[in-house]
């Protein structure tokens, strides 16, 4: 019985799996996917997966076939009923939405699959250690909980038949203390790769709700590849205008401002960060920046220009810049990226039209496997 369930909760999890897979395209770009969201998974609601489910009915009240009526006649009477909050009741069949939940692991390996995404190439590892207890042999003494049964069961059938105590009519094993085995165990450890993102965004005036909801989706799929990458993942996050200033995860996503942008800020604040906290031969380090390509001037364009070549790109695994399209922007930062960087394979650049183009996006930023 045990069996049979388990075989059928695998074939409910494909099914699950599947509908995830064809419909993930239009999750990413709804946002649908982004539903409760708990430490280590994602409730997802699926439509079109009907769970029978069996109701016993109050005692006393019949059985199958019994009751009022003759054969033939609809169940419940004849007439329409009433449905709940007064509405009558339709006659074509509603939405059945089931939710589930699905591992961030699991939804990483379809993002994966479904996008053709390489592994990504470890740049270095990071000073943390992490140590592990690995079962690696067998020894004479050790807590009862490490008790080894079946060594156990097989040194006192050896001992009971080198003595000459063992009764094949009535094979009755009895460990004694010399028998006991228990399993021994060495503590392993080895360094640990370590990865941190750098998220920019700006929240200049042009920047509206539109284009930091877009900001929100791709920055969450691009977040749960990386950490099904990296054991240890972390997230720090920059806002600018004018100025730049690190902020907590809700604040970047919910701040309004207003004013002019200054990307060099921002930039610069990335480069410190790196410098003071994420060496770059123990850390693989991935800034993103989004922005809708307007800057303040020329002049501050060539300074962040400057600060890629000499601080940033050296120290990171790739930089990414997404530009999102908005009424209000120039769009000319991509393009001066794409000037001065256009052989560079470390700097990618993707223009977000909207959310049609997350996928998009988000293969263009991790479809190289850095």
């Amino acid at each position: 019985m045990s069996l049979r369930i388990d075989q059928d909760h695998a074939r409910f999890r494909a099914i699950v799996r599947g509908k995830i897979r064809q419909n993930l395209r239009k999750y990413i770009s709804q946002g649908e996917l982004l539903g409760r969201k708990g430490k280590d998974i994602v409730s997802i609601p699926i439509p079109q997966i009907d769970i029978p489910r069996f109701r016993y009915g109050d005692k006393q009240t019949g059985g199958a076939g019994q009751g009022e009526g003759e054969p033939g006649d609809p169940v419940g009477g004849g007439e329409e009923q009433e449905g709940e909050g007064g509405k009558k009741a339709g006659k074509d069949a509603g939405e059945h939405v089931l939710e589930v939940d699905v591992s961030l692991d699991e939804l990483a390996q379809i993002l994966g699959e479904e996008l053709a995404l390489p592994n990504i190439e470890n740049k270095g590892k990071s000073k943390l250690i992490n140590a592990k207890d690995r079962y690696t042999g067998i020894r004479r003494v050790g807590p009862e909980s490490l008790r080894h049964f079946k060594r156990t069961y097989r040194e006192a059938l050896k001992r009971q038949v080198a003595t000459g105590t063992y009764d094949p009519h009535n094979p009755m094993i009895v460990p004694i203390h010399d028998d006991r085995r228990y399993r021994s165990w060495k503590t392993e450890t080895e360094p640990v790769a370590n990865a941190v993102i750098i998220y920019m965004m700006d929240v200049s005036g042009s920047m509206g709700d539109e284009q930091k909801e877009i900001v929100r989706i791709e920055s969450f799929w691009i977040d749960t590849w990386l950490r099904s990458q990296y054991k240890g993942l972390e997230s720090r996050y920059i806002i600018h205008d004018a100025t730049a200033r690190e902020v907590d995860r809700d604040t970047f996503f919910h701040t309004r401002e207003s004013g002019g942008t200054m990307i060099s800020s921002a930039y610069k604040l990335a480069a410190k960060m790196i410098e003071d906290d994420y060496p770059p031969s123990e850390w693989n380090i991935y800034p993103f920046h989004f922005s809708d390509g307007d800057n303040w001037s020329m002049d501050d364009t060539l300074q962040c220009v400057e600060l890629m070549k000499q601080q940033i790109l050296p120290a990171v695994n790739v930089f990414a810049y997404g530009q999102v399209e908005s009424p209000y922007g120039s769009g000319q930062f991509i393009k001066d990226l794409r000037e001065h960087f256009g052989g560079d394979e470390r700097v990618l650049t993707s223009e977000i039209r909207d959310k049609d183009a997350i996928v998009g996006s988000i293969k263009d930023f991790l479809g190289k496997g850095k």
